[in-house]
């Protein structure tokens, strides 16, 4: 019975720690956008560098590490793993070499 305790242990300890590194993550995502988008708007430098900057450049850094964000938060909170993938598309290919 105690190994048992002991391995649930060890999953939820890992589970936790999971999702703190997800909270880690988002709260780096918010502070390093926001102060993306005030250089952006020119706040610490008068718009001198920054009116040089296309208007859609705003926009990547919060879009693909949003998308990073979301991935984060499906493997921490849903359980979604990827691993899966990789070790089927292993596998194919160890058998494809080996042929």
């Amino acid at each position: 019975m105690a190994a048992i305790d002991q391995e649930k242990y060890v999953r939820v300890r890992k589970q936790v720690e999971n999702e703190k590194m997800w909270y880690s993550h988002l709260f780096i995502y918010i502070l390093v956008n926001i102060l993306l988008q005030l250089f952006y708007e020119g706040v610490f430098d008068d718009g001198e560098f920054t009116q040089y900057i296309p208007w859609w450049v705003r926009f990547t850094t919060p879009f693909f590490w949003g998308l990073n964000v979301f991935v984060h938060w499906l493997y921490a909170f849903k359980k979604v793993r990827f691993t899966n993938f990789y070790k089927k598309w292993e596998e194919r290919k160890i058998r494809e070499h080996m042929e």
